[in-house]
């Protein structure tokens, strides 16, 4: 046993966290930081000094934001066999058709000492494939900051109001259900879903023509949750998602989920307080309209929460340091 004269324990984690537009990570490591620093924790985003519990989020070193990967773990692992390495994991192959995120998970998970899933379904797809259930892992679905999507100013229609549905991606990849999103659009166009209207935010394939859709770019924080307020539904078709971000924003801001029953980790969410769809949309956006006080009611009863989220990584990084002997 060894002790650390040390005021402030460490906790590395391989992702900077960015206040602009880009993927579910950056503003999970934002939440999971501030918590940190507010149990007292030194936060740090590179493994020069010795941690007390490393946290691996996405190992690719594809962004400069990914301050360290497979090899640079690898190496501190035979340096510093003692320390706890905790891995998020949260993609696969199947969401976007790779090849390649799989193996280099597997590659990955061999050094960690603790799992954290981001959805029972991605946990399953990887017990299929190669996770061992037996080994030390969890399951904390994700969850948005509570300080900016929240419901408050969140309305529901009044009588004879155009229902608002919005969508918002950062990502244009077809998976993540453009190809429902313009069929939508094609329907609001040609008056087959007479008081409706679409929004979608983000990025979205270059060859889609909008007809009757509104547009608006990559947005995010207080932007991004004052347009989704304004909104009633929140359309996501994305398939195979191992959880997302963006069905968790729109639900935070009071909005009930018309969701792909092919989403993956979204299906956990959508099966609470929303309605799936496999093939017919419009017939699933009736349905959700037709219940959507019930169906609000049942979402503000089921809210999903970034601090609930962050409290439980938290809470698992500090047991790991303990047990570890590190604190």
């Amino acid at each position: 046993m060894f002790f650390r004269n040390r005021s402030k324990p460490t906790l590395a984690i391989s992702l900077v966290p960015t206040r602009s537009p880009w993927g579910g990570a950056s503003p999970f490591v934002n939440q999971l930081a501030a918590c940190m620093w507010r149990r007292g924790w030194r936060v740090v985003f590179d493994l020069r000094h010795e941690p007390d519990v490393v946290l691996v989020i996405d190992p690719r070193r594809d962004h400069p934001a990914k301050r360290f990967g497979l090899v640079e773990l690898e190496q501190f692992r035979a340096a510093h066999p003692q320390v706890p390495i905790l891995h998020r994991i949260n993609e696969c192959d199947q969401r976007k058709g790779t090849s390649d995120i799989d193996d280099l998970l597997r590659r990955t998970n061999a050094l960690a000492d603790h799992t954290v899933f981001i959805s029972a379904w991605l946990r399953d797809y990887f017990i299929e494939r190669w996770f061992d259930a037996g080994l030390s892992h969890s399951v904390i679905y994700n969850g948005a900051d509570p300080r900016v999507y929240h419901p408050i100013g969140n309305h529901l229609p009044g009588p004879g109001e155009t229902v608002r549905i919005v969508t918002h991606h950062w990502s244009d990849n077809w998976l993540k259900g453009y190809d429902v999103y313009q069929k939508l659009d094609e329907l609001i166009a040609s008056g087959d879903l007479p008081n409706v209207a679409f929004r979608v935010i983000g990025r979205w394939p270059k060859e889609i023509r909008w007809k009757a859709t509104e547009t608006f770019g990559p947005m995010t924080g207080p932007p991004l949750a004052e347009k989704l307020r304004e909104c009633h539904l929140y359309l996501t078709a994305s398939r195979w998602e191992p959880c997302g971000m963006h069905h968790v924003e729109g639900a935070q801001c009071g909005l009930p989920l018309v969701y792909h029953e092919a989403g993956g980790g979204i299906v956990e969410a959508g099966e609470r307080y929303g309605v799936g769809f496999r093939d017919d949309v419009a017939e699933a956006i009736r349905k959700a309209i037709s219940r959507l006080g019930d169906l609000r009611h049942q979402l503000l009863e089921n809210m999903p929460s970034g601090e609930r989220m962050v409290l439980d990584f938290a809470d698992t990084i500090q047991r790991l340091a303990v047990e570890s002997g590190r604190l």
